[in-house]
């Protein structure tokens, strides 16, 4: 029976993982980032390096993730790998920033006009609810408790 429960927590644990880089790789799809880079950047032609890039830190932020390791990179390399986060970041944040147009479009598009404000309402209610499961109820997202 016990391990019926763990091959359970690793499927479900896996397919979440899979559902939730997903959705992280389609939205800076959506938003556009790597092409508008490479765009403003004058570097169309390596389009496929930004792209691998994107992949290979993804997987590798999943594997550090998981696996406990240590690379000695000294304060250089931790400037270095804060500068490239920050440029990650702002280049999200901007093309989201221009990309926010498309919101009007897609529910014009998408005939949602009337039950928009409760499809907002929902999400603004379920990220309530799981902050506050957070912050006040303590261990509650302990595997445990799942």
């Amino acid at each position: 029976m016990e391990l019926i429960k763990h091959a359970a927590s690793v499927i479900i644990g896996f397919a979440s993982g899979l559902v939730v880089a997903g959705a992280v790789y389609a939205f800076i799809t959506i938003v556009g980032v790597v092409p508008r880079l490479a765009q403003k950047t004058g570097t169309k032609h390596r389009i496929k390096v930004y792209e691998s890039a994107l992949a290979l830190g993804g997987i590798f932020g999943t594997v550090a993730g998981i696996v406990s390791f240590y690379i000695p990179i000294g304060p250089v390399g931790i400037v270095i790998l804060g500068l490239a986060n920050g440029i990650f970041v702002g280049c999200l944040a901007m093309s989201l920033a221009e990309v926010l147009n498309v919101i009007p479009i897609f529910t014009r598009r998408a005939r949602l006009q009337r039950g928009l404000f409760f499809l907002v309402l929902a999400i603004a209610l379920g990220k309530l609810a799981g902050a506050l499961l957070y912050f006040l109820v303590p261990g509650f997202f302990d595997t445990g408790n799942m």
